[in-house]
């Protein structure tokens, strides 16, 4: 089914309706950190590894629910994903302590990797070829609707009611998505041929498991910081809960836009792209770290900061699914994989500056340290991929 807008198209609405479950799950303990911590009686770091745990169990989950369903037809995989979505997300709002929570949390996860990934190959294969990255941004704006509205509404009503409602409303969205991927999607059977070694095949690629690893430095960079910027804006900011829950509207906003704007410029030149957002998160999380202190300095950098961070996304989505063309499903899937393993790493090295005494600036700091890393790694391909002049000039 290919038609050539991606307007009023219920299948990707269906779909983003999905991310939009999962984006809240997923981004909601990082605006209730101090909620958790001091219900749970953890320390921050340690609220900090549900963060990293989540991360963990996408990793995992991604190429086995990949693989195990390999030959299911499409929609009844996206439907049964989010089944195990609303199951993780009811078994966290049900949670009696930490360790509780930390399995809860691992058992969402599993279906994040897989929904989003097949999700992604499914919303592209909606559209024409050259609106493909513009699908696959449509898909992802339920995340970052979710990061404008229902991740500051999950803070303010975990600082209101607590953290254990903001699950047990999420997985009500869960129940919502299985409803409206089950009513818009066609049954969508799995293409002749696809198995389980052509999808391991495509991983062997160089140029995918390079891909993969722009992801992981890229996803790292975001969540170095992100995963703490509660406790960043409370104690580096002095601001209060209102002023934090604005600012994660704010943020919210800024990877809404650099979701649509990455989707745009992606679809007409993805490695331009890739290089002006990653110089960007550099220069942003940098100015950030000198900046934190000052709310009226921290409002704009929060926004641009959001803005670089999801330009990012649809390029590097495409950039995998692209050197995995013949067999797509498990490498788009291990993208989300590896955005997740950044954020375990990103969330890992903020809390590792912060256990080390090193402050909240260092933290920002160490951002942009990653930032530097993937665009370093991207201009060593560009680098790579452009013949030399002379021998070019002999031919």
């Amino acid at each position: 089914m290919t038609i050539g807008s991606t307007t009023i198209n219920p299948p990707l609405l269906a779909l983003a309706l999905g991310a939009f479950g999962i984006g809240v799950t997923e981004f909601a303990p990082m605006g209730m950190l101090p909620t958790i911590a001091a219900d749970l009686g953890v320390s921050i770091p340690a609220a900090g590894m549900l963060v990293s745990a989540y991360a963990g169990g996408v990793l995992v989950g991604a190429p086995l629910m990949t693989l195990l369903f390999a030959r299911t037809p499409r929609r009844t995989l996206l439907i049964g994903l989010m089944g195990l979505f609303t199951l993780g997300n009811l078994l966290s709002g049900l949670a009696g302590g930490y360790s509780t929570l930390l399995a809860a949390r691992v058992v969402t996860s599993f279906n994040h990797g897989a929904f989003f990934g097949i999700g992604a190959v499914v919303a592209a294969g909606l559209v024409a070829p050259q609106r493909r990255a513009s699908a696959v941004a449509a898909m992802f704006s339920g995340l970052t609707i979710a990061t404008v509205g229902g991740v500051p509404l999950a803070a303010w009503i975990g600082e209101a009611l607590g953290w254990r409602p903001v699950f047990l409303g999420i997985s009500a969205i869960g129940g919502a998505a299985m409803l409206a991927l089950r009513l818009s999607l066609p049954p969508l059977p799995v293409e002749a041929g696809t198995d389980m070694r052509a999808e391991l095949r495509a991983l062997r690629h160089g140029s995918v498991l390079v891909a993969l690893l722009l992801t992981v430095l890229s996803a790292s960079a975001m969540f170095t910081v992100f995963t703490y910027i509660a406790p960043i804006l409370r104690m580096e900011t002095g601001a209060g809960s209102g002023f934090v829950t604005a600012m994660l509207v704010v943020y919210g906003l800024g990877l809404a836009l650099g979701n649509w704007l990455g989707g745009r410029l992606a679809d007409r030149a993805p490695d331009a792209t890739l290089f002006g957002s990653l110089l960007g998160l550099v220069v942003l999380l940098v100015l950030f770290a000198a900046g934190m202190r000052s709310e009226g300095a921290s409002v704009p950098l929060i926004f641009l900061w959001g803005v670089a961070s999801f330009t990012l996304v649809p390029p590097l989505q495409m950039r995998v699914v692209g050197a995995a063309a013949s067999a797509p499903n498990l490498a788009s899937a291990m993208n989300i994989g590896a955005f997740n393993l950044g954020n375990a790493i990103g969330a890992a090295l903020g809390g590792a500056v912060i256990d080390a005494g090193l402050g909240f600036p260092a933290v920002s700091l160490a951002g942009a340290a990653a930032a530097g890393t993937a665009l370093a790694l991207l201009l060593a391909l560009r680098r790579g991929a452009r013949p030399p002049r002379l021998a070019a000039a002999r031919g």
